[in-house]
């Protein structure tokens, strides 16, 4: 089997990316082996960002410990010792020998083992604008900025990437509005034409846009084309997050496909591109 990193359809190559350093749906999340064969391979890979008590970032995805890690209470009170301490769980929910990264040490990891120039890999900002202190930017640009090249930042609430971005020169950045005051009105009016532009005003400088792929079909199904005005401003349009590979999600899949995604995240890129070829 070729390894799981894009689809070539109808002259269009759409990735697809590993949904928090996932390779397949047994794998456990954050690990940096995974992170890295990823890295060496070319693969889109994502993985989020949670600040913790040390004004940096932790590599998890909840704001409390305690069913990612070993650990207990608030990411935001957690010292970063601490986490570094607390062991991942598998997706049985049982320890495993991997531990906690902060953001400082997958970038290390990083600098260590050059990534593929066709690897990227996606830093999803779990919080708000009102979560970052100066310390916080300044660390993270200070750790982010010599591999930020293989690198892209996303998150809900832009104002809050793009004060990250800033402190880290050659970093990219992608917006997801399928949150907050965006993804209501929305289901308040069903205008996908006006949540797709409201989506790449309020983002100009995002080079990838996120959407949710029930999203994505919704506006295929009631006739309007949401892929179209993106690729239209220049930018890349991934959708998210397919979990599982059954007979449920493949023609979705079929379809996105077919719309010309640019990547497709999901929890199973090795079962997803597996069934796609059978």
């Amino acid at each position: 089997m070729s390894d799981p990193l894009h689809i070539e359809q109808g002259g269009h190559r759409t990735w697809l990316k590993w949904h928090r350093g996932r390779r397949k749906a047994s794998d456990p999340v954050f690990t940096g082996s995974r992170i890295l064969e990823a890295m060496r391979l070319g693969a889109s890979v994502e993985v989020d960002l949670v600040i913790h008590a040390g004004h940096g970032c932790a590599i998890l995805h909840n704001f409390s410990l305690e069913e990612e890690t070993t650990g207990s209470g608030l990411v935001r009170e957690t010292p970063a010792a601490v986490l570094r301490d607390l062991h991942l769980r598998g997706s049985d929910g049982q320890p495993i020998a991997d531990k906690v990264m902060l953001l400082e040490d997958l970038c290390g990891l990083l600098a260590q083992n050059q990534p593929n120039p066709d690897a990227l890999l996606q830093l999803d900002f779990k919080e708000d604008c009102a979560a970052l202190t100066p310390e916080v930017v300044a660390n993270f640009g200070a750790t982010v900025g010599p591999v930020a090249r293989s690198l892209i930042l996303s998150g809900g609430d832009f104002d809050a990437i793009s004060l990250l971005a800033n402190s880290a020169p050659n970093l990219r950045t992608g917006y997801d509005p399928c949150y907050g005051e965006s993804l209501a009105r929305l289901k308040a009016t069903g205008d996908f034409s006006a949540f797709i532009n409201d989506a790449l005003n309020t983002a100009p400088d995002a080079e990838m846009i996120y959407l949710a792929y029930d999203i994505v079909l919704e506006a295929d199904a009631a006739g309007f084309d949401i892929v179209a005005p993106i690729h239209a401003a220049g930018r890349r349009i991934d959708a998210w997050t397919i979990r599982t590979v059954d007979d449920t999600t493949l023609p979705k899949v079929r379809r996105l496909l077919a719309l010309k995604v640019d990547q497709i995240t999901t929890d199973d890129p090795e079962g997803l591109i597996a069934a796609l070829a059978s």
